[in-house]
């Protein structure tokens, strides 16, 4: 696939987080896709889809917005605003009805039939934990 063809692929993917289905997103993996979190763990594609939908579970408004995006070869990044309304318990906070948003970074490596094969992003939570008043350590 081209460079072009995979950022498609990659807007398809913010298109159906938009929609609220991590099914649709999680098409565009391949079986043995992995997702590298940031202390460079693994974790396999439908362990991501379960994240997913606890994440639309606490966010189900979620919008995302991608900023930029760029492709070279079989890879494309994004750099994503997240903006939703906290409507369920996310991370031991209950629901607390306010606007939140967060900011990330995702690098997608797609193989040559444009399935996304490896993942690797780094979330900037910081925004939302503050609207939440839950500052973790070292925040």
């Amino acid at each position: 696939m081209s460079p072009q063809e995979n950022k498609a692929h990659a807007l398809r993917m913010v298109d159906a987080w938009n929609r609220g289905d991590p099914d649709a997103v999680i098409a565009y993996w391949a079986p043995d896709a992995v997702h590298y979190d940031e202390d460079g763990g693994r974790m396999p594609a439908d362990q991501i889809a379960d994240i997913m939908r606890g994440t639309l579970d606490s966010f189900p408004d979620l919008r995302l917005e991608a900023k930029s995006i760029v492709a070279e070869g079989d890879r494309v990044m994004l750099r994503i605003t997240a903006t939703a309304t906290h409507r369920g318990d996310f991370m031991g906070v209950p629901a607390t009805g306010a606007p939140v948003s967060w900011h990330y970074l995702e690098e997608l490596l797609f193989d040559d039939q444009g399935r996304v094969t490896a993942h690797w992003d780094v979330m900037n939570f910081g925004p939302l934990y503050r609207v939440l008043g839950q500052i973790p350590d070292g925040l």
